[in-house]
């Protein structure tokens, strides 16, 4: 059976589009589709971390994003007392490093985020189907048949992957009947987009008059002309989302009659929960992002975590569909689903230092110290003891070329290969496929002039450093052992530049 696409991709928000992103630059054909008729107009995510920053910055969009939004406004509390108190959301006083070049989360509304992402895929190629629904599917050795509604009728697809990025009601996860265990947190709460009148936006203003229930919070997006209204609802009953009803509330709850909501853009009405997927792959069928795992919005971490879920994904699907073995894809849920696991923890501790009065979001929010230590892509001869090891986030370097120009390493490995970098090293291995290759000292590719290479990465003259797609270290070598590690890694991840089994062949649902 011919197929119409390498992977089916159910679900356009940030995970979906990230993950087509992705699997686009690494030469892979996919398909997006989201059941809802128009683009998610809300922001419910507002918060990139440095490290989904720093992926961004790889994937071609950081400039975009940065011209969408802006650092996060300090926190301006409002006490019953009448007196108020303005904050930092972070307690810490991090600043930008040569080896973390972000050191702060950056505001921008998630409609402005999707809306980059969608700009970046349409320069790849690609777009959306927006009012295109999965119905049905069927995997068999081979691939996945999907039956898809859209406005011309139902459709068959056929593509050799599926991945569902369909948010926490998933209709992928419930038809592979993949247990969502958890627990309901008993909390409700609503969030709504609104312009209003009677604040500024110099602060996030958090109306704490009375007990956890009765707070309410009021923060400028970045980037737009918006406000979005956060507050805790009864757990029961009908609430009133109009621009009157949340004037109102903001009445009842700020003691304040100068704050008027002009018009509700977008709102929405949730309980929260904090539930994780028992598994994220049955075959050919994987999950991602809000399908595999949910969770209070405490700390900004939910639509960080689902597109490094994406970009996780990504590069190991290309590296299949170019020859490397299926075993590779085994590694997704090993990697991913322990850190989901420990993100539910954070926010729904956070979740409960919020209700008593504390937003503070210091360096556990930020997803740098996060990686793969434990899993079996990772291999180092470095000793115990080593501060930086396989499984790491590679850190970033300023350097210079031979010729003098400034750069940095994130420049240097911007793309979808593989890298291996070696400091002072006398024998530069021969090319291979899919792997880029850095020298670094006297005579190679580029000078470390003020050591911060050595610095972040402690190489030696005799060691090489091995860098995934991703960005995370696979393996520290020495040189006497290089060839066995890139033989190694040459048969469980770096396939030979290759198209995809047979191309898919396009055809137009009809």
């Amino acid at each position: 059976m011919a197929f119409d696409t390498d992977v089916l991709i159910c679900g356009a928000g940030a995970a979906g589009l990230t993950l087509a992103i992705d699997l686009a630059r690494h030469g892979i054909d996919s398909i997006l589709i989201e059941q809802n008729a128009q683009p998610f107009g809300g922001s419910r995510g507002k918060g990139l971390q440095p490290r989904s920053l720093e992926i961004f910055e790889d994937l071609g969009l950081l400039d975009r994003l940065m011209e969408a939004g802006g650092p996060y406004p300090p926190l301006l509390v409002y006490r019953a007392d009448g007196s108020r108190e303005k904050t930092s959301l972070s307690e810490d006083r991090t600043t930008p490093s040569p080896a973390e070049p972000y050191a702060h989360p950056l505001m921008v509304a998630q409609f402005r985020t999707e809306a980059v992402l969608r700009e970046r895929l349409a320069e790849l190629g690609q777009q959306p189907r927006f009012g295109c629904q999965l119905t049905a599917f069927e995997q068999d050795a081979d691939g996945v048949s999907a039956r898809i509604q859209d406005a011309t009728g139902s459709h068959t697809l056929r593509a050799r992957y599926l991945i569902g990025t369909d948010g926490g009601r998933s209709f992928v996860r419930n038809a592979l009947g993949i247990g969502f265990p958890g627990q309901s947190l008993g909390v409700r709460a609503l969030v709504a987009d609104v312009d209003l009148t009677g604040l500024d936006r110099l602060a996030w203003h958090r109306f704490q008059l009375g007990t956890a229930a009765t707070q309410i919070m009021v923060c400028p997006l970045v980037g737009t002309e918006l406000f979005q209204i956060q507050a805790p609802v009864p757990l029961e009953g009908e609430v009133d989302l109009s621009a009157q009803g949340l004037t109102s509330l903001l009445r009842d709850r700020s003691d304040r009659d100068d704050i008027v909501v002009q018009s509700v853009v977008w709102s929405s009405v949730y309980s929260m929960s904090s539930r994780l997927a028992d598994r994220y792959r049955v075959g050919r069928v994987f999950l991602a992002g809000d399908a595999a795992h949910i969770h209070p919005p405490t700390g900004g971490q939910g639509l960080n975590t689902s597109v490094q879920d994406a970009y996780n994904l990504g590069w190991k699907l290309a590296a299949v569909l170019k020859g490397a073995p299926d075993a590779l894809l085994e590694t997704y849920e090993e990697e991913r689903r322990p850190i989901a696991s420990d993100m539910l923890d954070l926010s729904t501790r956070m979740l409960g230092e919020a209700r008593d009065g504390r937003m503070r979001r210091n360096r556990e929010v930020r997803q740098m110290d996060l990686g793969y230590r434990a899993s079996s892509l990772s291999q180092s001869e470095r000793a115990e003891t080593a501060r930086i090891k396989a499984g790491d986030r590679a850190p970033d370097a300023p350097c210079r070329t031979p010729d003098g120009q400034q750069t940095r390493l994130f420049t240097l490995f911007q793309g979808p290969e593989w890298i291996l970098m070696g400091q002072n090293v006398q024998n530069r291995p021969a090319a291979s496929s899919g792997l880029r290759i850095i020298t670094v000292g006297d005579g190679g590719d580029v000078v470390d002039d003020n050591g911060f290479i050595a610095e972040a990465y402690g190489l030696d003259g005799n060691e090489w450093v091995l860098i995934r797609p991703d960005g995370y270290i696979a393996a520290f070598s020495s040189s006497e052992g290089l060839k066995e590690t890139l033989s190694h890694y040459h048969e469980v991840a770096i396939p030979a530049s290759a198209p995809s089994p047979s191309a898919p062949e396009k055809k137009h649902m009809a």
